[in-house]
């Protein structure tokens, strides 16, 4: 894994905005900042772990897959357990690999990852990232494209850090929410709001883990911030939420993916024929009060 030196950080500015991308650490977003506020959490520098970073591409799965085991059209795989001891395989392959990058300028950068099929993912594909930034938004895409000769399965996702204080509210609207099991896999349906009611504004900090998938998720989410800026996330392509709130630490996660966790052994994972693509999108605009971001180079 590469170190995030100056050599390999790509920077986009456009007016109060400005955002850096590392494809060596795994085709990752280092920061993204408004007039140097930190919106998403910003990498340490020399970081070596894209679980420090500002956020990071979920692909050819998102999330969880039961100890890594899976049989798919016949095929039994078996991935790579890659987060520690922890019993499963984790957000597949993109992050713990080194992009390259093939297109750059002043707002826009695209990133390419190639895997040639292996023991544990049998199917070739290619996975490219698409990040622009205007004076307003940041938007990434993730395409994946099965370039085997029989179908796959793929599931895709981002993993955004957002930054967070005591006045740091949270809002959005889903149909449910799944529990967990104590290793982390979905358990069983419940409300919505049984860990919390998100769909007014609330405080996003606390004392209790949240690590958990919302389904029929209306592809939007709002964070108001305690410096008047605000936040709006939508995601494209994605009817799933995953939200990770760590007890006691100053960032939380909202991931847009495509699938929830495990889906491949739950049937909700979606099949790409041979030449075929899968893509969603991210963008989080940004406010400040009610007002749009105003297309100049400060905020006074």
């Amino acid at each position: 894994m590469g170190r995030t030196g100056e050599e390999d950080c790509i920077i986009l500015k456009a007016g109060a905005l400005e955002a850096a991308l590392s494809p060596s650490l795994g085709g990752v977003l280092l920061w993204f900042a408004a007039d140097g506020a930190n919106l998403l959490r910003r990498t340490p520098d020399g970081a070596t772990d894209p679980l420090e970073t500002a956020n990071f591409p979920l692909v050819p799965y998102a999330n969880r897959i039961a100890h890594g085991r899976f049989t798919f059209d016949g095929t039994t795989c078996q991935l790579p357990l890659n987060f520690g001891d922890h019993p499963h395989s984790l957000h597949g392959f993109g992050w713990q690999t080194a992009w390259m990058a093939v297109e750059t300028s002043e707002r826009h950068a695209t990133l390419v990852h190639e895997h040639g099929g292996d023991a544990g993912w049998p199917w070739a594909y290619r996975a490219e990232q698409t990040v622009v930034l205007t004076q307003s938004s940041l938007s990434l895409t993730l395409t994946i494209t099965n370039e085997g000769d029989r179908p796959m399965p793929a599931g895709l996702g981002f993993h955004p850090y957002f930054a967070a204080d005591a006045a740091t509210r949270l809002q959005f609207d889903a149909g449910s929410l799944w529990l967990s099991t104590p290793d982390m896999l979905p358990e069983r349906e419940a409300p919505a709001d049984a860990l919390g009611d998100w769909s007014r504004p609330s405080p996003v900090l606390g004392d209790s883990l949240i690590d958990n998938v919302y389904g029929g998720w209306s592809g939007v989410a709002r964070v108001e911030r305690g410096d008047g800026l605000r936040l709006v996330l939508t995601g494209d392509g994605v009817d799933w939420l995953h939200v990770y709130r760590p007890p006691g630490l100053d960032f939380f996660c909202l991931e847009p993916v495509s699938h929830m966790p495990d889906a491949i052994h739950r049937g909700g994972m979606a099949v790409v024929d041979p030449g075929r693509q899968s893509r969603i999108g991210m963008t989080v605009a940004v406010h400040k009060g009610d007002e749009a971001l105003p297309q100049s180079a400060s905020f006074a």
